[in-house]
């Protein structure tokens, strides 16, 4: 008899069967194994909010293997992710499949190398109750609000509609700041800069009028004062007074958490949260790296600890010294304390599972997406370790004597004058963080007069606050303690899927559905949406790991208000109408355009006419692009899965889809249709040819 290891994943098993040896057999429970109904609460409110789970039908199956397998194993060994979700899962496995006499044992690990897994099976513990009932308390209270909420949205707002108790919070900060943004008035602004030079000499440089010399701000709201000042700054005499000049250092970053890794992985590769997540489990999970076999190749994924084993380190600056050099080696080694709020510090940070492991010598192996997410975690995980940048900063003050007043400019400048880190990677910047300040002045020194070269007076307006990114919201999110890491990537995705938001070159901006959701909510479901109070309660569902409280009084709780407030909401809310959204199709029966209502299917057309007119149509996302195949049209479609892909319109008889946008260009090597690839390539469906999108 073997021992049998239950893992989450086919990968994970692979990668596990090749440490483990003959004397295991793995097997995958392809994620929960049981959960609530999905066609009906599942709860039992009235005798201390039991869960009712069950075995989903997709699932029967497997769940008669594993407790087959579990039946001929000696023993049961449970190696799911090592977090609540992890626990929750290996504990549903013990309650399907327990077998008298069985002995089960939880393994936890957080990087799937041969000495970490060992050292797991050889310190197994038993299932820890209280993070399955942290995970149970926050899937009750998520189903409390979703299965309660949906139905008074349903038959007052549209059929179809959801509401989720993390997810509404995110979707009111989205249209808080859209509101800001409506609201906001620009106000007009001029700056002033200056080109000076020192006499007889070739070197200039650009400096900012600041204020006037004795340090009195400056306002210059319109251009009738511009050029007022401008006139002074004509007439000015201008000499240096004072240059000073400060050495900076520049730190690494720590290596990457849940959150900044899903954060730079926006800002650097444009990857959504969902699909870095996805990736990141790839990489953990193991992938074949041809004679190795399949290898892990980072650490577990959702974490806010930026610890870092000590041996890992160990190796990292040792690296550093082969390869760059003792320079570029700092004289100690580098700790990182986590800022975040009860951040699970026996986690680790996210790094790479083996330094030595270059992304060059694995990136055959891996697909694009693969190679670069390895690429920025191992970079950043080295950079880490290395030693600071440093800068020369150079501030120089200037006077510029007027006929009537005097002026303070400033030119500043920031030479980079040791890499550091910087030779490998650097953090990059949300589009609101300022320009950093670049460029070199000329040598400078107190009392040398200038020469004005030229005056470039520049209108312009305050701006809005910007529309929150996957990367500036993952952050506001984290900043707030709504959420954990587990959680980022599905609240993102599902205000997405319920049509809540859109995404406009980026930046998430609510549609006329979420603004009305969330006013809803705000107005009757306050405490829900409430910012303070979603941070509060994910501390409670701590407490309950951490200090053992009762799971069953949190969610009561949690529920008592919440009752109340949806009793009054089904009582006062009156029925919402939303605005019908008109195409520029016209009616083929009455000449009326026809507009996109939604019905318990999805989206269809309709005659604006109704109920005059009752002509009705699917839905069609027309792409103005012709089949390759057959001449039909190819439409924008939703899969099963929810995922976007481009089919022809004379389905079934014609089958061809892609699941790359098409363009209307054909390719310029054989006339094919092109589509675009990664968002910047167009790349052709029937030869090998990429290039550039075409203008």
């Amino acid at each position: 008899m073997k021992n049998l290891v239950i893992v989450e994943s086919p990968a994970k098993a692979r990668t596990l069967t090749k440490i483990l040896g003959r004397g295991y057999e793995l097997k995958a429970s392809l994620g929960h194994i049981r959960d609530l109904p999905k066609s009906q609460l599942g709860v039992d409110i009235e005798n201390g909010f039991a869960p009712r789970y069950v075995v989903p039908k997709a699932k029967s199956k497997l769940a008669s293997e594993l407790k087959q397998a579990t039946r001929d194993a000696s023993a049961v060994y449970l190696a799911t992710d090592p977090d609540r979700e992890g626990e929750a899962i290996a504990w549903h496995l013990v309650e399907v499949t327990k077998s008298d006499h069985k002995p089960y044992h939880r393994v936890v690990f957080h990087e799937i190398t041969e000495e970490a897994v060992k050292s797991a099976f050889q310190h197994p513990r038993p299932i820890d109750m209280h993070l399955v009932n942290a995970q149970q308390a926050r899937r009750i209270m998520d189903r409390l609000v979703g299965y309660k909420i949906s139905p008074l949205l349903w038959r007052k707002v549209r059929r179809g509609l959801s509401a989720g108790r993390v997810q509404s919070v995110a979707l009111k900060i989205i249209v808080d700041r859209e509101r800001e943004i409506q609201d906001f008035v620009p106000v007009e602004y001029w700056i002033i800069e200056a080109e000076l030079g020192k006499k007889a000499e070739a070197a200039s440089f650009r400096a900012m009028l600041a204020s006037l010399a004795d340090g009195t701000k400056l306002e210059i709201p319109n251009q009738q004062e511009a050029d007022k000042v401008v006139k002074e700054l004509e007439a000015a005499e201008y000499r240096v007074l004072k240059v000073s000049t400060k050495k900076a250092s520049r730190q690494p970053a720590p290596p990457f958490i849940t959150s900044t890794l899903q954060q730079e992985a926006w800002r650097k590769l444009r990857f959504t949260a969902k699909q870095t997540m996805a990736v990141a489990q790839q990489l953990y999970e193991g992938l074949p790296l041809g004679e190795e076999g399949n290898v892990g190749l980072i650490t577990y994924m959702r974490t806010d600890s930026t610890r870092v084993a000590h041996s890992a380190i160990a190796e990292t600056r040792d690296f550093i010294a082969q390869k760059y050099g003792p320079q570029f080696l700092p004289p100690h080694a580098r700790s990182f304390t986590s800022r975040i709020k009860g951040a699970q510090e026996a986690h680790e940070a996210i790094r790479p599972t083996k330094i030595s492991r270059e992304p060059s010598s694995v990136k055959r192996y891996l697909t694009a997406s693969q190679f670069r997410l390895y690429e920025l975690i191992w970079k950043r995980m080295v950079a880490s370790q290395m030693a600071a940048a440093l800068f020369d900063n150079t501030t120089v003050d200037i006077e510029a004597q007027g006929p009537q007043s005097a002026y303070l400019l400033r030119a500043s400048s920031s030479v980079n004058t040791f890499p550091g880190f910087m030779v490998l990677y650097s953090e990059s910047k949300d589009e609101a963080d300022e320009e950093e300040r670049k460029g070199t002045l000329p040598p400078l020194k107190k009392g040398d007069e200038l020469e004005l070269l030229g005056l470039f007076p520049e209108q312009r307006f305050t701006q809005p606050p910007p529309r929150f990114t996957e990367a500036t919201l993952v952050k506001t999110l984290e900043q707030w303690g709504i959420g954990r890491p587990s959680t980022y990537a599905p609240i993102l995705s599902t205000i997405q899927e319920r049509g809540y938001v859109t995404k406009i070159k980026g930046s998430f901006q609510p549609t006329e559905l979420g603004f009305i959701v969330s006013d809803l909510l705000s107005q009757y479901f306050a405490d829900i949406v409430d910012i303070k109070f979603t941070a509060h309660m994910e501390d409670e569902l701590d407490d309950i790991v951490n200090n053992h409280r009762d799971w069953v009084n949190v969610v009561q709780d949690f529920y008592i208000p919440f009752e109340k407030d949806l009793q009054d909401a089904f009582q006062r809310i009156e029925k919402v109408k939303l605005a019908d959204e008109l195409t520029e199709e016209a009616c083929p029966q009455c000449g009326k355009p026809l507009a996109i209502k939604v019905g318990r299917y999805g989206k269809f057309l309709a005659c604006s006419g109704y109920p005059e007119c009752k002509y009705t149509a699917p839905f069609q996302v027309k792409t103005g692009v012709k089949c390759p195949q057959c001449g039909g049209e190819l439409l924008e479609k939703i899969s099963k899965k929810k995922r976007v892909f481009y089919g022809c319109s004379n389905y079934p008889d014609c089958q061809f889809a892609t699941n790359f946008k098409p363009l209307l260009q054909p390719c310029p090597k054989c006339g094919g249709l092109l589509t675009i690839y990664r968002g910047r390539w167009a790349k052709c469906t029937k030869c090998e040819y990429r290039g550039k999108l075409p203008a």
